[in-house]
Formats: C-alpha cells, sequence, structure tokens
C-alpha cells in the first residue's frame, strides 16, 4: 500500500461500439497516456471494452422482440470478452508495464459452468505488479440494461489489495444502494472507484456525498461517447446525426473530505488527474468511520450471502468462483 501521495487518473473517452479490437487498442493508447502522467491508479468507466448502447432498445417493446434486436443483441454476445480471457493478459501486462493499478469497466460474456448466454456489466481490476485481481459483477442493471445483462450475486463484492492499497469498485447506479456501499466501507477501501455512464449534473453532488460518507477517495470515470463511436446502422433513439453527443462525460475525482480534486469535464475526452494524500483516509475517519465507531450494531446490522449462486451444481465441485480464481 502506498502511504507517500501519488498520481491517480480517471479517463473519460468512449468505446468502439461492436468493435472490441479497436477498443481495446484506444484504451492501451489512453492507459499508457495516463501512466506517462506519473498515475499509478488509472480508471476507466463502465462498460468501456464491449460497449454501451446507448439510445438502443434491441427490439423489445414489452410483449415482444424483433429478428433485428435479436441479431443486435448477437453482435453485442460477439463484443463481450470472457473473463479472464485474452483482452485481461493484453490488460494485466500493461499494468505491469506502466507500473499502475488499473480498473475497467467491460460486458463480460459468462462461460463454463455459468453457462454461455449470459452477458454481464463487470469491473475489472488489475494490480500494479501484473496480476489480474478479480472482477466486480453488476449487483442491479437499470431499467432497460436488464435486458441484456444479468445479475450479478454476492461472490464479487470483494475489495482488491493493489499496490496503491484497498481498492472496491461500485459500478454507475449501484451507488445508490446503501447496502451495497457499506459492503466496501466495511472491507476498509481506501479508493472507491465508480465507473459510470452517468453524465447528469447531480452525480458530482453524488461521489461527493460518498467520499465524505465512506472517507474514501472516490474516482469516477465516465464515458464521452458521440454517435459516430457506433456504426451507421445502431439504431439509436438520439439521431443519426455522427456529432451527436450520446454520453458527455462529467468524471471527477473527490477526497475523503468531499473536496473535489479533478472537477467534472463534459464535452470531450479527456484524462483527469489528481495528487492523492493516502494520509488523508485516517484524518478524515478521526470524527467519522461509517463501518466502525459511527456504525451502532448493537441497533444496525447488514448480512451478506457471499456464495456464488449457480443454476446446475456439479457433483464432486468444491469452492467459489472466488476461490478458483
Amino acid at each position: 500500500m502506498r502511504k507517500d501521495p501519488f498520481t491517480a487518473a480517471v479517463v473519460q473517452a468512449g468505446s468502439i461500439l461492436f468493435d472490441t479490437q479497436r477498443t481495446l487498442e484506444k484504451f492501451c493508447d489512453l492507459a499508457r497516456e495516463a501512466g506517462r502522467r506519473g498515475a499509478k491508479l488509472i480508471v476507466f468507466p463502465e462498460a468501456f471494452i464491449g460497449g454501451y448502447p446507448k439510445g438502443n432498445h434491441f427490439g423489445a417493446p414489452v410483449g415482444s422482440r424483433s429478428a433485428e434486436g435479436r441479431d443486435l443483441f448477437r453482435r453485442y454476445f460477439e463484443a463481450a470478452i470472457e473473463v479472464p480471457g485474452p483482452e485481461t493478459e493484453v490488460i494485466a501486462k500493461l499494468a505491469r508495464d506502466i507500473g499502475a493499478d488499473i480498473v475497467v469497466g467491460v460486458i463480460e460474456r459468462a462461460g463454463g459452468p455459468e453457462g454461455g448466454g449470459t452477458l454481464y456489466c463487470s469491473a475489472l481490476v488489475f494490480s500494479a505488479e501484473g496480476r489480474f485481481l478479480g472482477k466486480r459483477r453488476k449487483l442491479m442493471p437499470t431499467a432497460a440494461e436488464r435486458l441484456i445483462w444479468g445479475f450479478g450475486d454476492g461472490s464479487t463484492l470483494s475489495a482488491f489489495d493493489g499496490a496503491s492499497g484497498k481498492i472496491g469498485a461500485v459500478i454507475c447506479w449501484e451507488n445508490y444502494m446503501p447496502m451495497l456501499r457499506m459492503s466496501q466501507y466495511a472491507q476498509g477501501v481506501c479508493y472507491y472507484c465508480a465507473p459510470t455512464v452517468d453524465d447528469r449534473d447531480n452525480w458530482a453532488g453524488t461521489m461527493r456525498t460518498i467520499a465524505l460518507e465512506g472517507r474514501a477517495f472516490v474516482l469516477s470515470a465516465c464515458q464521452f461517447m458521440t454517435r459516430a463511436d457506433a456504426p451507421m446502422d445502431f439504431d439509436a433513439v438520439q439521431g443519426d446525426d455522427p456529432s451527436t453527443v450520446l454520453i458527455n462525460g462529467g468524471s471527477l475525482i473527490v477526497s475523503p473530505l468531499g473536496e473535489t480534486l479533478a472537477e467534472p469535464v463534459r464535452g470531450k475526452e479527456t484524462i483527469l488527474t489528481a495528487e492523492l494524500d493516502p494520509r488523508d483516509i485516517a484524518r478524515g475517519k478521526m470524527d467519522f468511520d461509517v463501518a466502525g465507531h459511527y456504525a451502532r450494531p448493537d441497533v444496525f446490522q447488514l448480512r451478506i450471502n457471499r456464495a456464488a449462486l449457480r443454476p446446475v451444481a456439479f457433483e464432486g465441485e468444491t469452492g467459489t468462483d472466488q476461490e478458483k480464481e
């Protein structure tokens, strides 16, 4: 765990929708640039690798599905990645080469005993030593996301020990789930990473509140995506003008006392950096530790089911997915 101040970065950029190879190349270029700026912890947005198909309904009004919508899902399925897989090997090597912990949102295609048909919105965490530390699957997709993504379970709620310190990842509107936030605070998360596509003005207020509540550094990376980042046959409700903004950014970094260290930027791709002093975490917890002396366990308790939930159990199998990884 780093004890001296260091530079962290949040990357605000968009995927190249349905083109995983080009998106991975873009990811590597952006991560290297953040590394050149001295970043030792780099956070990318939600669904960066695999893409966020903003504005498309996959031909699925209530009670009906279209052939075109099914084919679009097929394309989205093929653009997703398996975890671990070739893409995670590339990212792990890159993390080692630039000497930075990396958090990145991906669309994960389930395989093995979980079955091969479900996609998950996940956040992957890599250490500066080049190790894949694990994944966080989004527990609760929002609104129409539930059509294209499955629900995560408690087996991926673990925080991760990076070179920077204890890293947590909470994806987009999971940040509005108080009990999920508490699951991260109780693990001593120092760097609370919030990959998102929420570009609303009030997102920054949410991040400041979480920083004050958890007495942790909050690093939120949001995509900036235009219609030009999707193929021409992608049917977005926002229209077909290539310059139309689908996701407008708003990334930021906040200190454990709620001070905004890197202000939100909208309307362009950018890399935001800030110097983080790990000692600020202890300074903040002097008067408020939400999972410690402020918790009142005699009144409130949270119980978490961390079992990996599978629809099919094979005889002779032992251990959870987390243990096998």
